[in-house]
């Protein structure tokens, strides 16, 4: 059996734990940032922060072309470097203006960069291990979203200082650039198109539904990751548990990828994000439910709140690979590039209505209203997937061995 873990692919995953540290370690705390700092209402919150995502997604489509359609370690290194050079940028805002525009602008090299680095770990794997190999590269996204939030909230709690993490993250980001920079990639013969553009070259049609999924489930992660530390602090009463709450989400993530590893070598990719989506459904709606249930009672609440994060975990680490490998496996080989992309703008509209409806929902109404919708939202994901998805999978696969 040809190696998985060669020393390309360890690169390639050690610079996806940096770039997601630096976005991580900043991600929990920004609403308090904008909150505390600026002075910003829970809407104007929401805008602010579904800017970055908006960028990040107008950015996808047009880097699964480049990707696929330009030497690819020259993409990477670009959208790597501009990346790390944006967290400069909020040391610099003085302003809720400013800290929007730069925010904002941020989201593009990070579009970029997530599609370059995960099209480029797919070609440093030996195609025999790839299914197996891009359950592990999400790993990488796991150990950060582990680390990281806990080690912003210490520093801020420690510190009291957002220029602290801003440099932090720029810091970790540069040293994610230079680990790329080291690693060989195949030499693979760039294809150009001579035929005219068409919506698949940077959207892949083939696997809409598939994208459409990916967006419910989004959605429900894009309110809980931005939301889940001023919910915590107002209604729930904690303080200090948001850095716990990602700890937990990510081991549950972690232990789900070692678990399902098995059953993606054996390419069952449908029974994993069959799986992963039914338990962070009782996930999600845990979270929401014990406080409903049991206002004021601490122990039930930190049931719900703790338990939720394991589940949550557990089943975005089935959920993600599998709908990474499906998406793939409805793509030919010269779409890799677009097959990620795909996958990640699906995601990031998703966040992005998550940040900003639930941004809304909760100045109007409640955060714990936002909540519920979440609840809705996702089981509506996981309805669509066992009425119509899981078929249309079966239909379109290109890969016999995936099932």
């Amino acid at each position: 059996m040809e190696k998985l873990w060669n020393r390309n692919y360890c690169k390639v995953m050690a610079a996806n734990f940096t770039l997601f540290f630096a976005f991580y370690v900043l991600t929990p705390l920004l609403p308090l940032y904008l909150s505390e700092h600026f002075g910003a209402t829970k809407d104007v919150i929401g805008l602010v922060l579904s800017g970055y995502t908006i960028t990040a997604l107008l950015f996808r489509p047009f880097s699964g072309y480049v990707v696929d359609s330009f030497p690819r370690k020259m993409v990477l290194m670009i959208s790597f470097g501009a990346f790390a050079i944006f967290f400069a940028g909020y040391l610099a805002a003085s302003t809720l203006l400013l800290f929007t525009i730069v925010r904002t602008l941020h989201g593009g090299p990070f579009g970029a960069l997530t599609v370059s680095n995960s099209t480029v770990a797919i070609d440093v794997l030996p195609s025999s291990r790839r299914t197996e190999g891009i359950g592990y590269y999400g790993l990488s996204n796991n150990l950060a979203m582990a680390i990281a939030p806990t080690i912003g909230i210490f520093i801020y709690q420690l510190t009291d200082s957002f220029e602290f993490l801003f440099w932090l993250a720029l810091i970790v980001a540069c040293l994610g650039w230079l680990i790329d920079s080291t690693a060989k990639l195949p030499k693979k013969e760039i294809v150009r198109e001579k035929s005219a553009l068409s919506l698949d070259r940077f959207f892949l049609t083939r696997g809409w539904l598939l994208g459409l999924n990916m967006v419910a489930f989004g959605f429900s992660f894009g309110v809980l990751s931005n939301y889940l530390a001023i919910y915590g602090k107002e209604v729930m009463g904690i303080t200090g548990g948001t850095g716990t709450y990602f700890m937990l989400c990510s081991v549950g993530l972690i232990l789900s990828r070692l678990q399902g590893a098995k059953a993606l070598r054996n390419g069952r990719v449908t029974h994993n994000a069959a799986t992963g989506m039914v338990i962070s459904l009782v996930g999600y709606t845990l979270f929401i439910l014990m406080p409903t249930l049991f206002p004021h009672q601490h122990v039930p609440i930190m049931l719900g709140y703790y338990g939720s994060a394991l589940l949550i975990g557990l089943g975005n680490g089935h959920m993600w690979p599998a709908f990474q490998n499906m998406t793939i496996n409805v793509a030919t080989n010269n779409q890799r590039g677009t097959a990620n992309s795909t996958i990640l703008i699906s995601w990031d509209i998703g966040m992005g209505l998550g940040i900003l409806v639930g941004g809304i929902v909760s100045e109007l109404i409640s955060y714990s209203a936002a909540f519920w919708t979440v609840v809705l939202i996702n089981a509506t994901g996981v309805t669509t997937f066992f009425l119509a998805t899981r078929a249309f999978f079966t239909r379109r696969n290109l890969n016999p061995t995936v099932r």
